[in-house]
Formats: structure tokens, C-alpha cells, sequence
């Protein structure tokens, strides 16, 4: 199935053969280089155990990436239906390893599968609602063993960061609620046709049981942390009003010196829908 794979055309001359550009309005840009996808292919845990999800394959660059290192089987969920006419193509050489999804990865549900990984160059403009989504999924019970994500790097540095951290925020304190966090390396915008403006990072992000296990109800955390988020700069007694002092506060910080763990304890006292 590898040499199927590898023996396919390079994937801008297939990409030529049947037309296809990258579109804005799905946020797409692709990644050529196969140093780089096999890179990324090889950092998923595990990988030859493993169902792969892949969100927006494109032309499928990391998508052969995947199957050349060995996944156990890899699902390509992808919106953009000019696609198929490559996606098809590597499916053919897979042996049956590789499923296309042809939709919404915000909608398609995958209940009936046991246990997955995902790994991918997510489009810009949908990246940090699709991660959201997964944290949910993850905190809820759903069998997400790893995710290795690739996005802006700025937003990568969002999902790692710690309290104390210039980047800390919303998405920090709910990604590392649930899991352990960790940037990879850094991808530079030439890697991409077309080149974006911005650097990116690739991320993995490891959910933790035990961290899993303290969380009773997430949408209340998502809410706490976008009310005081929302306004970072005022002080936390000034955007709602409860004995702080009860959490090991006095009121006077802002959201970005509370810790994650004070969060989840926040989230458990206070009416949300009061908020």
C-alpha cells in the first residue's frame, strides 16, 4: 500500500490535471513539502495503531503523508467537493485504508468509531471552533487519543499558554483543563501555496483522565472564561460580583493571573447562566 501511495504523481501535478486552485472563502492552503507532511505524519502517537481523522485533506499532501506512515486507517473529511477527483486517486492506491467524508467536519459524527486520533493542517478560518468542538467531544467521553494540529501561530501559542503567559487566555485555560499541551515546531508561511501572511505551528494536544475527571460540565467553563476573558483588562470583582475571597482571591485581579485549576473550582460555585 506505501509503494501504491508513493507512486502517485506529485501532488501539484495532480492538482494541474484536474484543475484544481486552493479557495478562499474554505480558507485553504495547501502544503507541498514532504518533508514537512511526513514530519507531521510521523509526530502522531502510535500512528500504526491508530484511525486517523483528518479535517481538510485538500489535494491530500498530508493526507498520503498519513498512510505512508503507516496509519492504521485514516478518515479525510473535507467540504470542498472538487477535491475528489485527487482524493479519490490516493484512496484508490490505499488499499482501503483511506474513507472520505465529503462535508462539514462541525457536523459529522464519528460515534461509531471506538477510538481515533486526528491530525491536520486546519483551515484558518475554522481552526479554533473545530478545536473547541474536539474539547468538547473529548471532555464529554468521546475517544480522542491525540491531536496534532496544525494553525496560525499565534493561535498555537494561545493553546499552550500558562497563567502568567502574554498569550493566555480562553483557549489556554480550556485546552489545558483537559489535556497536556505542547507546540512541535514552527512552519513557515513558503511552506504553503498559497503563502499566507502568518507563521505557523503545529500543536499536540494530549488529552489527560485525570485532568478529564474533574471536569463535571465544560459549557460552564467556556462561559465563565468568556465573560472574564471578554474583558481582560477590568478586574474580575468588577465583571461578577461573589465572595472571591472563597477561591483565594481578592477581586482586584484581572483574567489572566487566575490560574486553571481556580477556574474549574469558579466554574463549579457560580450560576453561569446568571453571567
Amino acid at each position: 500500500m506505501m509503494n501504491n501511495v508513493a507512486n502517485l504523481p506529485p501532488v501539484s501535478e495532480m492538482m494541474r490535471e484536474s484543475g484544481l486552485e486552493p479557495k478562499k472563502q474554505f480558507g485553504q492552503n495547501f502544503l507541498f513539502d514532504l518533508n514537512l507532511t511526513g514530519r507531521i505524519a510521523r509526530s502522531v502517537p502510535d500512528i500504526e495503531k491508530t484511525t486517523v481523522v483528518e479535517v481538510g485533506p485538500g489535494p491530500g499532501g498530508l493526507t498520503r503523508a498519513l498512510l505512508m506512515a503507516g496509519a492504521k486507517k485514516v478518515i479525510a473529511i473535507e467540504k470542498d467537493k472538487t477535491t475528489e477527483p485527487i482524493l479519490s486517486q490516493i484512496a484508490d492506491a490505499s488499499n482501503g485504508k483511506l474513507e472520505i467524508i465529503f462535508g462539514d467536519a462541525l457536523n459529522v459524527t464519528l460515534d461509531e468509531i471506538k477510538e481515533y486520533a486526528i491530525c491536520s493542517n486546519l483551515p484558518y478560518n475554522v481552526g479554533t471552533e473545530l478545536l473547541i468542538n474536539w474539547l468538547h467531544k473529548i471532555a464529554d467521553g468521546e475517544k480522542i487519543k491525540s491531536l496534532t494540529l496544525m494553525f496560525q501561530r499565534e493561535v498555537a501559542q494561545r493553546i499552550v499558554a500558562k497563567v502568567g503567559d502574554k498569550q493566555y487566555g480562553r483557549l489556554g485555560v480550556l485546552a489545558n483543563l483537559i489535556a497536556d499541551t505542547k507546540i512541535l515546531f514552527d512552519v513557515p508561511n513558503t511552506a504553503f501555496v498559497p503563502r499566507p501572511k502568518v507563521q505557523s505551528s503545529v500543536v499536540q494536544i494530549i488529552p489527560n483522565k485525570n485532568k478529564i475527571k474533574s471536569i463535571k460540565d465544560i459549557t460552564k467553563l467556556e462561559k465563565l472564561t468568556a465573560k472574564l476573558f471578554g474583558q481582560r483588562r477590568k478586574m474580575i470583582r468588577g465583571i461578577i460580583k461573589t465572595d472571591w475571597e472563597r477561591y483565594g482571591l481578592s477581586g482586584t485581579e484581572r483574567a489572566e493571573e487566575i490560574d486553571v485549576k481556580i477556574f474549574l473550582e469558579i466554574a463549579e460555585q457560580i450560576d453561569v447562566n446568571l453571567l
